[in-house]
């Protein structure tokens, strides 16, 4: 049965990650209990922003699409399109071949979990407990992957609350031999802490020496501040040194451009993993339909959409640190839409989300049902945080918050 091991000690096994939806545990957690006042829900990151203008007719000009199969390589339009948004955004010189190096994906969830597959079949390392490293707080795609494959699942907090990154220098070589892959967020979910280009280049410089292939989620890469600077990514730093061997990222347009229910995002990288993945997706993953990549290469093509998305959050932000700054203190992160908030000394992350609906109506996750225990004594790095998720309008998530800080004053 796969495990959740400790860092330092891969034989010394704890229950590995729940494959619970968070979701679900809250609706069990306040089941049956009266909201303090009409609900408002802070806890699905599900953006609620105005959509792109451009999506509509976009999507009606390639309408006869969805009369067709779509090719599981998608459209040269598509693979273009992400190939000329990640050189703008990265830098990269062109170092991207569409034709090689991008897949679409029917949002970057599916693609995440079919990665395990992947690592798995085409690893270039035969192992017999394979690992595969995720990160805690965790995004449940990557638990599931592992789980699906029979891999032990080993999870590795952050080098420190500034990073999105572990350090795997700090990990037991010997658990790095049985190690095939390695998820990372960043921009983290639910932190918002960033990785910096030289973390990056460690991180893939340590990963390359034992074969572990590096799965990049980076979709709340375009959701950083605006007048900070963006986000490094892990192709950035891949081409630093050259190469972009072991190197995959995952992205999607469902926080960059408010297009959740579109379901399009990509896997870009090293082309010796796209290719023999490609063939694997043929016969098991879900095709982009034709005119959801229409408006996917439409919407990397267009910046005016995302800095506006960037000021909505900024501003709601704004009103976080104005209403709840005096209660928590600081609560704007360098990326993303949640706030992390510290609850412990108001019973824990349970306690909390139990209060503020009892109180206030406001429905929140709490932190541990977004992570799993760690280490020698369990202990789950969520327990004592609340998440909350800022994508209402400014007045709705004005209302919120001013309800959560009265319940928490």
């Amino acid at each position: 049965m796969p495990g959740n091991s400790m860092p330092g000690n891969p034989n010394a096994a704890v229950p590995r990650p729940p494959l619970v939806s968070p979701f679900q545990r809250l609706t069990r957690l306040i089941e049956g209990v009266a909201p303090g006042a009409s609900p408002i829900d802070l806890g699905v990151g599900e953006p609620r922003h105005p959509m792109p203008a451009f999506v509509a007719p976009v999507m009606t000009e390639a309408m006869a699409g969805f009369g067709r199969y779509p090719p599981i390589r998608g459209t040269d339009q598509f693979r273009a399109a992400v190939a000329a948004w990640l050189d703008r955004r990265y830098g990269l010189d062109g170092l991207i071949d569409p034709a090689t190096m991008v897949l679409p994906l029917d949002g970057s969830r599916e693609g995440l979990f079919f990665a395990a597959l992947g690592a798995l079949r085409h690893g270039g390392k035969t192992v017999e407990r394979p690992v595969v490293l995720i990160p805690n707080p965790f995004y449940f795609a990557y638990a599931a992957g592992a789980e699906a494959i029979g891999a032990e699942t080993v999870t590795i907090g952050p080098a420190s609350d500034a990073t999105a990154l572990p350090d795997l220098a700090a990990l037991d070589p010997a658990l790095l031999e049985r190690t095939i892959a390695l998820y990372v967020a960043s921009p983290a979910n639910p932190q918002g802490s960033v990785a910096s280009k030289a973390e990056w280049r460690r991180l893939i410089e340590i990963a390359r020496a034992h074969k572990i292939w590096v799965f990049a989620d980076e979709c709340y890469s375009e959701l950083y501040r605006e007048g900070a600077p963006p986000p490094a990514g892990a192709l950035e730093a891949a081409k630093e040194t050259g190469s972009l061997d072991r190197v995959v990222v995952f992205n999607s347009l469902s926080k960059r451009s408010n297009l959740a229910g579109l379901r399009c995002g990509f896997a870009a990288g090293d082309p010796a993993f796209i290719a023999p993945w490609t063939s694997l997706r043929n016969i098991a993953a879900p095709q982009v339909p034709l005119p959801v990549q229409a408006v996917g290469a439409a919407a990397f093509a267009d910046e005016a959409h995302v800095a506006e998305n960037r000021r909505l959050y900024d501003a709601k932000f704004a009103l976080a640190e104005r209403l709840l700054g005096p209660i928590f203190g600081p609560v704007t992160p360098a990326a993303g839409f949640f706030l992390w908030l510290d609850v412990a000394r108001f019973g824990g992350g349970e306690a909390a989300a139990l209060h503020l609906w009892r109180s206030a109506g406001i429905r929140a996750v709490p932190g541990g049902y977004l992570a799993a225990g760690h280490g020698a004594d369990a202990v789950n790095p969520g327990a004592d945080r609340l998440r909350i998720a800022l994508v209402d309008d400014a007045s709705l998530t004005e209302t919120a918050l001013g309800r959560l800080a009265e319940a928490f004053s």
